[in-house]
């Protein structure tokens, strides 16, 4: 007699931590891919934008990207909820290595920016769709230690992107190809190993096969709602927020908006996005609060590597290595948080504790100036990351359990995408904000300056100066010429090149009007905070989604036994029993 013994598992969803973590390598290879991009190309863009004589259009290849990416996030979601996640995973990572190959043949800023929108069709399913599959495979409870390594990798491209951007871009050639190409030619070996690897170890369950409708015209209307207003949030500045093409995007997108809401209640449960997830008051809320967080989490962490590039003189590698505290913070957080809801099942006093956090950080943010040391900078940087940590992971986490595991997909995608759509907008505004204080807070200085002693012989000195930068302010000044203010906005790199007595007006100005954002943003963090604190726990599940499901699969297939045995057994008609049985009664 043989005796089969069931492997150990450490999931109530059947799969070992090896296994577990074996998949976990292709899901972070794929995410990896989206976020390095991401901060790679933010230090890398001035320089493509000038070799490809576009310096005004950099923002457009930007934009392209951003707008392609979070319209296809809940259509990935959706889709794989239907279909299965693995194909939509290897689709995303397929698209993404095609478009960073195209863009390191653009010739022109166009065809970057169209390029760079066929690069996002990839990057909006590669973050929420690798979320999802660990929410397949992995118990909520369980789920909390994983995730971790997820914000690991968002952490580390924070830091490497802006250091790899910098070091690749500042190359005329590296083998032959121009630096910066190597700034999009780096994800294809990347990618490729992506692909290889999720599709030799990403093993899940074929999804039965069924008929579904798919919500084109919720897509299609989504874009129409969504394109001005992520164009209006990143032109707007430019164009002016009262101008004839701002009113006009913000025409379209409420239009769009408003008849988007009307096809998804129309198509029901089969829509994009289906409205009837907004009705767990859990869910609804956790939403609000991740587009809340979004707008202070991108608005903080834009303006950092401004404070320590404009302020500080920091190069980008510099301010990359710089900004290692926050990512340390962020690891931390997500570390600590992740092991204590395995090990206790319980979530909501992270958010408490990562909203406090990221509120406080973000008020002493506030509080640097341009005199203020390295290490204060950076020990409140780790105090933000460690919100942000507390902050990001019990958020999807709780998201993901709110609703049920059919909707893995869809709960996840939902939260990418507001959390994207807040980040945008408080980019936008932050930026706005920042942009309109630094002319006169820079102006102001420059009179204040102007006053002493020290500054008006720095004046003369500069103005017999070799230094082109030292000269040309000086001779400005001297002849009554205002606009210098006006210059740095245009090219903030102008500051570093200045004797630091001449460029301290600028640094000042820029740290006044840095402080009153971060002033701004701890606001945002607030309004997290008091959302946070009315929002109610619901407690983890103990399955992941593919147990769940083939539990209650079994449990249809049990139903509907004991529907089948009850009619069977079922008394008949009084008296046909016997009619039926009794002699002379007809053949059944």
């Amino acid at each position: 007699m043989t005796t089969t013994v069931a492997p150990v598992t450490d999931s109530p969803a059947g799969f070992t931590h090896r296994q577990i973590l074996t998949i976990l390598s292709g899901l972070m290879l794929g995410m990896l891919l989206a976020s390095l991009d991401q901060t790679i190309v933010s230090t890398s863009i001035r320089t493509i934008a000038d070799d490809l004589h576009g310096y005004s259009m950099q923002a457009w290849a930007t934009t392209a990207y951003l707008i392609t990416a979070t319209i296809s996030t809940p259509l990935y979601g959706k889709l794989s909820d239907m279909f299965g996640r693995k194909p939509f995973f290897l689709t995303a990572i397929g698209l993404f290595i095609i478009g960073s190959l195209l863009c390191t043949l653009a010739t022109s800023m166009y065809q970057l920016a169209a390029f760079r929108a066929f690069q996002g069709l990839g990057a909006g399913g590669l973050m929420s769709l690798a979320l999802a599959i660990l929410g397949d495979i992995v118990s909520p409870r369980e789920r909390a230690r994983y995730q971790g390594y997820f914000l690991a990798v968002f952490g580390i491209s924070s830091v490497l992107g802006p250091v790899l951007g910098g070091l690749l871009a500042g190359q005329d050639t590296i083998l032959g190809i121009t630096g910066w190409r190597w700034v999009f030619l780096v994800n294809v070996p990347l990618g490729l190993l992506a692909l290889a690897v999720v599709t030799k170890v990403l093993k899940l369950p074929r999804r039965p096969r069924a008929t579904y409708r798919i919500d084109v015209v919720g897509a299609v209307v989504l874009a129409i709602g969504l394109v001005p207003l992520l164009v209006i949030a990143e032109q707007g500045r430019e164009w002016g927020w009262g101008s004839t093409g701002s009113v006009l995007c913000y025409v379209i997108g409420a239009l769009g908006l408003a008849g988007f809401v009307a096809v998804e209640r129309f198509m029901g449960d089969a829509a994009l996005i289906p409205l009837r997830i907004f009705a767990n008051r859990t869910f609804a809320l956790g939403v609000v609060i991740s587009f809340v967080v979004g707008a202070a989490m991108f608005g903080g962490m834009l303006l950092l590597p401004q404070y320590l590039q404009v302020v500080r003189g920091a190069g980008p590698t510099q301010a990359g290595l710089q900004m290692l505290p926050l990512v340390l913070g962020l690891m931390l957080g997500s570390i600590l948080s992740g092991r204590l809801i395995s090990k206790t099942g319980r979530y909501r006093i992270f958010p408490v504790i990562g909203a406090a956090s990221l509120t406080v950080g973000l008020f002493l943010l506030h509080l640097l100036d341009a005199d203020s040391p390295l290490w204060l900078a950076m020990l409140f940087m780790a105090l933000t990351g460690f919100g942000l940590g507390n902050l990001m992971q019990p958020l999807t986490l709780a998201l993901q359990n709110a609703l049920p595991p059919k909707d893995m997909g869809v709960s996840t995608a939902s939260a990418t995408f507001f959390r994207q759509i807040g980040g945008t907008l408080g980019a936008a505004v932050f930026l706005s904000i920042l942009f309109s204080l630094l002319t006169p807070n820079i102006t102001e200085q420059m009179e204040r300056a102007a006053t002493d002693p020290a500054y008006q012989q720095a004046v003369v000195t500069g103005a017999q100066s070799t230094n082109p930068a030292d000269a040309a302010l000086a001779k400005g000044l001297l002849a009554g010429d205002t606009s210098a203010a006006g210059t740095v906005l245009e090219d903030s790199s102008i500051i570093q090149q200045l004797d630091p007595e001449l460029a301290e007006p600028f640094q000042v100005g820029f740290a006044e009007s840095m402080s009153t954002v971060f002033l701004a943003a701890t606001a945002v963090a607030l309004l997290a905070l008091v959302l946070v604190l009315f929002w109610k726990e619901v407690p983890l599940r103990q399955q992941g989604g593919i147990q769940a499901a083939g539990d209650a699969k079994a449990a249809e297939g049990v139903g509907a036994l004991v529907e089948t045995t009850a009619q069977s057994s079922a008394p008949t008609e009084p008296g046909a029993a016997g009619r039926a049985s009794g002699p002379g009664s007809p053949p059944a």
